[in-house]
């Protein structure tokens, strides 16, 4: 699979949203440590119009329109003089959008799903960690020799989270459909709702650094293939939503990152040897401290602690579920997308990521679950895949 960049745009608001440069603060949440990434994924269409629409031109038509209730994501982050990010915006800021085309259809790479890693990291745009700063949001529209399309998109993560991100395709999507109905209205208020209180107090206790029975499984069999010293503490991160656990609720508009790492954690020589029904107890009991105390006790954390950096430590293993992410909502008007497919290899402090993510579209009624990908060292591969296997047989359930 050959791809050959053909040009890339600048897309602008198709209104102008604000009469004169100013900056917006982010939340506590934004300036996360674990969360100053770019995010990278892509999503795969299937194409079967005979109207003759070009991709490009609906896409980046409805992106403009979207771009006037979502005018950050072609805004800069900087920092501001207290060390945390911040977004400039100015009046002719713009979003890039990368036109490609490519040599192959979709259906000969099986619509991405389960594809060559190699060959789809040239469908999702890969800026620097400088580039990212100034375009925070890049996307890419590859058309394939069928007509299908992939949609790529870098965001970096101290702008929105996965469903904030969502939030905005769906409002592009909609609109390139012509639906006139907005479905939120965008709510930026970061530094509110989701501030530190005033004196910053610690009461909840805060972690220093699905199902639950396959995630349980999953982290035990990366811990056990990666050969990790038996006394060394191995950690499972993951986020929470906390949408609807602060009191009061965000509102629906709320596209800030609106989640918080949770972690459980064991030594790797407990994690092997103990039944899995344990670590399952492990993992379900650290979910248990979800609560409005906790959310504001984390970020007062951060507020306290944030020159120091609060990270997870080593040994962490970062679970994110991209199930209910919204993704099938996408449609641009040719359907939703055929396969969503992450790219990022950062995530939680995890350099090994383990996403769960829907079948594609393709392979529905065929298959029952979802997939998991794993990223891994190579010298672990083999051994995790043997563990995988006794997965698929179920025999985890004996465990």
């Amino acid at each position: 699979m050959k791809v050959q960049v053909l040009e890339t745009t600048l897309i602008r608001p198709s209104t102008a949203p604000f009469t004169h440069d100013h900056t917006l603060p982010l939340s506590h949440l934004d300036n996360d440590h674990s969360l100053i990434v770019t995010f990278r994924y892509l999503r795969a269409y299937v194409n079967s119009d005979t109207t003759g629409r070009d991709p490009f031109q609906v896409i980046s038509s409805a992106i403009s329109a979207a771009l006037h209730h979502y005018y950050p994501l072609a805004g800069s982050l900087r920092r501001s003089s207290n060390g945390r990010y911040e977004l400039f915006c100015e009046l002719d800021q713009s979003l890039p959008l990368v036109s490609a085309s490519v040599d192959c259809t979709l259906e000969s790479v099986n619509h991405l799903d389960d594809p060559d890693m190699n060959s789809a990291e040239q469908l999702v745009p890969d800026p620097s960690p400088e580039d990212t700063l100034v375009n925070p949001c890049t996307l890419q529209l590859t058309v394939f020799k069928c007509g299908g399309f992939t949609l790529g998109a870098a965001i970096h993560n101290a702008l929105c989270d996965g469903l904030g991100a969502t939030q905005f395709f769906c409002m592009a999507a909609d609109i390139a459909r012509g639906v006139d109905k907005v479905k939120y209205q965008p709510v930026w208020d970061r530094s509110t709702l989701l501030g530190p209180r005033n004196p910053p107090k610690v009461e909840a206790p805060v972690p220093e650094f699905l199902s639950l029975e396959k995630g349980a499984y999953i982290w035990r069999a990366k811990v056990k293939a990666s050969k990790i010293p038996g006394e060394e503490t191995v950690k499972f991160s993951y986020l929470m939503n906390i949408r609807k656990v602060v009191k009061p609720a965000l509102p629906a508009g709320y596209w800030g990152n609106g989640c918080v790492a949770m972690y459980a954690k064991v030594s790797a020589k407990d994690l092997i040897e103990q039944p899995l029904w344990k670590t399952a107890e492990l993992v379900k009991k650290s979910k248990s401290n979800a609560s409005d105390e906790y959310v504001r006790s984390f970020i007062d954390l951060q507020e306290l602690h944030y020159e120091d950096g609060i990270t997870a430590g080593k040994g962490v293993s970062g679970f994110t579920d991209w199930r209910h992410l919204g993704h099938s909502a996408v449609d641009f008007g040719w359907g939703g997308p055929m396969t969503m497919l992450p790219l990022s290899t950062n995530f939680l402090g995890s350099m090994e990521p383990c996403f769960f993510l829907p079948y594609a579209s393709s392979n529905t009624g065929k298959n029952k679950g979802f997939k998991v990908l794993v990223s891994s060292r190579e010298s672990a591969i083999a051994d995790f895949r043997e563990e995988m296997e006794k997965f698929s047989r179920k025999e985890f359930s004996k465990l």
